[in-house]
């Protein structure tokens, strides 16, 4: 049995010279070159790091992320609550299908299809001018609200998959139960739907946090500098078009890291109180 133990560990030797090499690895160059200054052991670039062009990247990247997590929440737990209703099974499968396509979908690509859709020479643009609706100047796809429906596009299919097994978890009878003590539609969500659903959607909020705070191609490709983003700082940082400065990109890697940690953190604890409750 012993042998059986060995072996079986010794085929994860692969998979740990993998995250050594591609996670543990980087992650530590990443740490030591945010904590030095050269000569020894610093938080020299953690006190750079207070100008204001990046706490203001921050700030944006904290609004934009929490803007698209509460709608993403939001709009994703009545879709994920329709599906679950639905007396169609094929209308089920395509919702989910659908959703797995697009919350996988982001990027450069996704960021040439709003332009070529809602840029200002897109063709639903065009389209809508042509009946007498103007976007322009009023919504721009390249500004902050751009990258709010943008982001939206892959955030509330991701909340649709997270929230749909936690709506499933409602069962009839509880309804029925509240509906012959008296209570109708807003009080049996009140009072034992969103309840019993709380833990689900919090985790699914700190998800949707910290996949939108971590997100870089789309906000590049659409906005490019023009909105100050945390990713979009690191990377100008890195590539050096105004300035080269690798050691300051790693300490507000690190501090980016603690605030997705941060959310993570969160999700896994109203994750296991959900685990608890559903016991």
């Amino acid at each position: 049995m012993l042998r059986h133990f060995r072996l079986a560990w010794l085929g994860l030797v692969p998979f740990l010279v993998f995250i050594t090499a591609f996670e543990l690895l980087p992650l530590g160059g990443l740490v030591l070159s945010a904590f030095s200054d050269g000569g020894g052991p610093s938080v020299v670039n953690f006190v750079r790091a207070a100008r204001p062009a990046i706490v203001t990247a921050f700030a944006n990247s904290t609004g934009l992320s929490l803007a698209t997590a509460l709608l993403g929440t939001a709009v994703g737990l009545v879709i994920a609550y329709l599906v679950q209703t639905s007396r169609s099974r094929r209308w089920r499968n395509v919702v989910t299908a659908l959703s797995t396509v697009t919350a996988s979908f982001g990027g450069a690509p996704l960021a040439f299809a709003f332009i070529i859709a809602l840029g200002s020479t897109g063709m639903i643009t065009m389209l809508l001018g042509l009946v007498g609706i103007d976007l322009y100047p009023g919504f721009r796809i390249y500004s902050v609200t751009g990258l709010i429906v943008a982001y939206l596009y892959f955030q509330i299919p991701l909340a649709v998959l997270l929230l749909l097994p936690s709506v499933q978890g409602l069962k009839r009878e509880w309804r029925e139960a509240a509906t012959s003590l008296g209570a109708d539609g807003r009080a049996y969500w009140l009072r034992v739907g969103l309840p019993l659903l709380r833990p689900s959607i919090a985790s699914c909020f700190c998800l949707l946090f910290a996949n939108a705070f971590g997100a870089y191609a789309t906000a590049w490709t659409l906005t490019g500098s023009s909105v100050e983003l945390v990713t979009v700082q690191i990377a100008a940082l890195i590539r050096g078009e105004v300035q080269l400065d690798p050691a300051l990109a790693d300490a507000i890697a690190v501090l980016s890291m603690l605030v997705m940690a941060a959310a993570i953190w969160l999700q896994r604890l109203f994750a296991r109180r959900q685990g608890m409750a559903s016991r």
